[in-house]
C-alpha cells in the first residue's frame, strides 16, 4: 500500500513563517442529522514556507494542493485546488497556536439544498498540531498507486440511453425493498415498461455500517435479500441498478468501494446488479484530483471481470471536462452538472445552458448525463414538464424517472411514456442536439436523427411568444418534408417554414423528414 505522504521543508526563519510553519488541525464535532456510521473528518493543513510565500496541502473534505500563498503580518491568503480542478480562494487569520481559514468568496447553498455533506467554506479555527512539516494519511485510507493512465475500449453496452427509474429524487433514504417491489410493479402496470424504462435503480443508503469478516460489503435492514430482489425485478421484464462510489463512504454516509472495488463487482454481480451509478463524494479525502480518471476506470475493470454486462454511471458533477475522458474510464454515461432539483430554474439551467459543447462527445455506448428526470415530483407545470422531458430527449440523456410511478396521474404518466417524443431520444444515430438560435427566451434547437431531423421550439420566457424556424437552418433540404407535432400527436403542413405560439416555459416538439 502506498503511504500518502506530504513532506513540506521550511525554507525561511522569517517570523511569519516559523509562525505559520507546521501541521494545523480541527476535528469537526459530531453532527447530530449525519447517519450514525458517518465519522467527522479530521481537518488538517501543512504548509511550506518561503519568506513571505507559501504552499501546503490541505485535507478538509477533500485533498487539496494550497497554491499562491502570501503572509502580511498575521493575515494570510492562498488558492487552494480542489478534485475538480477549480481553484478557490482562502483567507486566514494566524493569532498566536490558533489559524482561522474560510473561503474569500463562499458560494451560496443552492436554494432546496442537494445531498449535503459538501462543505461551503465557512470558518474554520485550527490548532497547531506540531512544527512537522510530513503529513500521512492514516492506514485505511491508503491505497496503491495508480500506473500511467490507459484508455480502455468500450464495454458494448448501452448503444442507446438508458431508460429506467432511480430512487433518490422522490425516495432518499427512505427507498426500501418494498418500494422497490412495488415501483417495478407499477413500471410494467403503467406502460412504462413498453415505452422503454427498464432500469430500476436502487440509489444511496442501502449499506449496511459494516463488511462482513470476509470484506463483503452487505445490504442494511431495509434490504433484506439483495439477490432475491433481483430476481424479482428481472422476473417483470426489468433489471436492478445499485449504487457506490470509489471514496470509503457514499454522499449520504454509507460504506463506498474505496480499496474494495474488485471484491464489491464480485458481489453486485453474484446478486444480478446490470446497472452501477457511481458518485464521487469522499473520494476527494483520499485521491488527488489527477488520480480522478484513475479511480473511475478501476471500477470499470472490476465490473468487466466478473463477466456480467453491467451498465457504469459515473457521477462526478462534469469535473475535469468529464466528457473528454468518461468514455475512455469506461464509462457508459457521466454526470454533467451537480444535482437537478425539481424547479423551472434548476431544469433550465442544467438543460439549456450547461450542455452547450458536450455532443460531440456522445455516441451510442457513450452519453453526457445532464442527471434524472424531476417529472411528477410535484415542484413543475405540467407544460414545464413537458419541456424537461423534451429537452432530455434532444439531448440524447439518459431517461430515469424520479417520481412515485405507483401513483402518478395520467398527465404525468402521458408525458413520461410519449413514444413520439421517446423515439427522438432512442434514436440509433445516437448524435445529442444542439441550440441552432437563441433570441433572448426563445431558443431553436435540432437533433439529427438516422432519418430526418428533431426540432425543438423552446420559449424560456414569462408569456407566450411565437417561435418560428425555417427548415435550412436546421438542416432540412428536401422540398415540402413531412413534418409531425410529437406532443399534439399530428401531422402538419409546412413546407419551408413553421411558426408556432409556444406558451411560456413551453414547447413544440417536431420531426421533420
Amino acid at each position: 500500500m502506498r503511504k500518502m505522504v506530504f513532506s513540506l521543508v521550511l525554507l525561511a526563519p522569517l517570523l511569519g513563517a516559523a509562525e505559520l510553519s507546521g501541521t494545523w488541525k480541527f476535528q469537526p464535532p459530531p453532527d447530530p442529522n449525519a447517519p450514525p456510521n458517518r465519522q467527522p473528518r479530521e481537518i488538517v493543513y501543512v504548509f511550506k514556507v518561503d519568506g513571505t510565500k507559501f504552499t501546503g496541502t490541505s485535507v478538509t473534505n477533500a485533498i487539496g494542493d494550497i497554491r499562491n500563498g502570501t503572509i502580511d503580518g498575521t493575515h494570510i491568503t492562498f488558492d487552494r485546488l480542489d478534485a475538480s480542478g477549480n481553484k478557490a480562494a482562502y483567507k486566514g487569520e494566524l493569532n498566536g497556536d490558533e489559524l482561522t481559514v474560510e473561503m474569500a468568496n463562499p458560494p451560496a447553498p443552492p436554494p432546496g439544498g442537494g445531498r449535503g455533506g459538501r462543505g461551503r467554506g465557512g470558518p474554520v479555527t485550527l490548532k497547531r498540531a506540531s512544527d512537522e512539516t510530513e503529513y500521512t494519511l492514516p492506514a485505511e485510507l491508503q491505497h496503491k498507486p495508480f500506473g500511467p493512465f490507459k484508455p480502455i475500449g468500450p464495454n458494448g453496452l448501452a448503444k442507446t440511453p438508458p431508460m429506467g427509474w432511480n430512487s433518490w429524487n422522490k425516495f432518499a433514504s427512505k427507498v426500501d425493498d418494498a418500494s422497490v417491489r412495488g415501483m417495478a410493479d407499477a413500471i410494467v402496470s403503467s406502460g412504462m415498461r413498453d415505452a422503454g424504462y427498464i432500469y430500476v435503480n436502487i440509489d444511496d443508503t442501502w449499506e449496511a455500517p459494516q463488511r462482513d469478516k470476509d470484506g463483503n460489503i452487505q445490504t442494511n435492514q431495509k434490504f433484506p435479500d439483495m439477490k432475491a430482489l433481483a430476481n424479482y425485478v428481472h422476473s417483470k421484464g426489468l433489471k436492478l441498478g445499485i449504487y457506490s462510489g470509489p471514496g470509503p463512504r457514499t454522499c449520504a454516509g454509507y460504506l463506498a468501494s474505496y480499496n474494495h472495488e474488485e471484491q464489491d463487482a464480485r458481489t453486485w454481480a453474484a446478486w444480478g446488479i446490470d446497472y452501477l451509478k457511481y458518485d464521487w463524494c469522499s473520494a476527494s479525502e483520499v485521491y488527488h484530483p489527477e488520480e480522478l480518471k484513475s479511480a473511475y476506470q478501476k471500477m470499470a475493470l472490476a465490473l468487466r471481470a466478473t463477466g456480467r454486462p453491467i451498465i457504469y454511471s459515473l457521477c462526478e458533477y462534469g469535473w475535469q471536462k468529464v466528457q473528454e475522458w468518461g468514455a475512455d474510464v469506461g464509462g457508459n454515461l457521466w454526470r454533467t452538472t451537480g444535482d437537478i432539483r425539481d424547479s423551472w430554474d434548476s431544469m433550465s439551467r442544467i438543460g439549456f445552458d450547461q450542455q452547450v459543447g458536450r455532443a460531440q462527445y456522445a455516441n451510442p455506448g457513450h452519453w453526457n448525463d445532464p442527471d434524472m428526470l424531476e417529472i411528477g415530483n410535484g415542484g413543475m407545470t405540467d407544460t414545464e414538464y413537458r419541456t424537461h422531458m423534451s429537452l432530455w430527449c434532444m439531448l440524447a440523456a439518459p431517461l430515469l424517472a424520479g417520481n412515485d410511478i405507483r401513483s402518478m396521474t395520467e398527465s404525468i404518466k402521458e408525458i413520461l411514456t410519449n413514444k413520439e417524443v421517446i423515439a427522438i431520444d432512442q434514436d440509433k444515430a445516437g448524435i445529442q442536439g444542439v441550440r441552432v438560435r437563441k433570441d433572448g427566451d426563445l431558443e431553436v434547437w435540432k437533433k439529427p436523427l438516422a432519418k430526418g431531423v428533431a426540432v425543438g421550439l423552446f420559449n424560456r420566457g414569462n408569456d407566450t411568444a411565437k417561435i418560428s424556424v425555417s427548415w435550412s437552418e436546421v438542416g432540412i433540404t428536401k422540398k415540402n418534408p413531412k413534418v409531425r407535432d410529437l406532443w399534439a400527436h399530428e401531422d402538419l403542413k409546412a413546407a419551408e417554414s413553421y411558426s408556432a405560439d409556444v406558451p411560456s416555459h413551453g414547447v413544440v416538439m417536431l420531426r421533420v423528414e
